[in-house]
């Protein structure tokens, strides 16, 4: 008798799938690794995917210089413990300049992140870009196909995405043209969460509550990973909360929320019980969808 496949089972046999067809294809694969939840969790499908060898690319980091530096100290351990290479490229020049999430806005993320982004990759002369993003995260990435084609300067046309019918993926590059393809496409937050429990999968402290110094903006807590760099405004308090984050990006501008939650058992239980979005954490996305889909036409994640 044919046993049915559990919904996680599937999911995994999915991505699984998406990693070898296009590593298969590829010439020079990378992988985006953030050191969130989401690429964590792609990580560990690559290395189940290539098993008993290494995945044949190694993780590529874009450090913003305003990242947790708890999550730097887990991406160096990740990386080290399961025998990835680690590239880590920053943008020096805006390092320099003092290019800040305070002052400078979406400027900071052009600067700081995609532009960076951009130069590592034609560094690398990467071809096939395995990306953590979820369709379920936020509108603009529900636009966005498996194997995502993107055009000279890696500039992203959504009018111009290619058919998947019955899951097939066409993997066909023509010149100047790269792909950004996403094997967690198809799963949410709830099963990311699941997945990383059922396996036992080490995740950033970050995502669990501990109690933590905060202000408050806009409604969100804001930790202050360095106090020495943090733009205090009139009236702010520090204060001592118990709170964890649902998703990642750089300090200044990503809010956690109030969590008792120590543990994956109990995260997953207030993930389903949550009422907010996920990516209302990142204060940076007080605009809606349009103007992240105007940055990821820019070359953006």
């Amino acid at each position: 008798m044919k046993r049915a496949i559990s919904h996680l089972s599937w999911l995994e046999s999915e991505a699984i799938h998406i990693l070898r067809e296009a590593v298969a294809e590829a010439s020079n694969p990378v992988m985006l690794f953030s050191a969130g939840k989401d690429s964590t969790v792609m990580a560990h499908l690559a290395m189940r995917a290539f098993y008993p060898s290494k995945p044949p690319f190694p993780l590529l980091h874009v450090d913003s210089t305003w990242d947790f530096r708890s999550l730097i100290a887990f991406r160096d351990d990740f990386a080290a413990k399961h025998g990835f290479e680690l590239i880590a490229h920053s943008n020096e020049e805006g390092r320099a300049a003092g290019i800040n999430p305070f002052d400078h806005g979406d400027r900071y993320t052009l600067i700081m992140r995609t532009e960076p982004l951009k130069t590592a990759l034609d560094l690398g002369g990467y071809d096939i870009i395995f990306g953590g993003a979820r369709r379920d995260e936020e509108k603009s990435r529900a636009k966005e196909r498996i194997m995502s084609v993107r055009g000279a300067g890696h500039a992203w046309e959504p009018r111009q995405q290619r058919p998947e019918l019955w899951r097939l993926y066409n993997t066909r590059l023509g010149k100047d043209q790269t792909a950004r393809v996403f094997p967690l496409s198809n799963w949410t937050e709830t099963d990311i969460w699941a997945y990383a429990m059922l396996h036992k999968i080490e995740l950033a402290p970050l995502y669990y509550a501990a109690p933590r110094p905060v202000v408050q903006r806009g409604g969100a807590f804001v930790v202050v990973d360095e106090e020495s760099r943090m733009r205090f405004q009139p009236g702010d308090e520090i204060q001592t909360r118990t709170v964890r984050f649902r998703t990642l990006g750089c300090w200044p501008v990503t809010g956690a929320v109030e969590s008792e939650a120590t543990d994956l058992a109990a995260v997953v239980d207030e993930t389903l019980r949550a009422s907010s979005s996920e990516r209302q954490g990142r204060i940076s996305d007080g605009e809606d969808g349009g103007s992240l889909e105007q940055k990821k036409r820019e070359g953006y994640f």
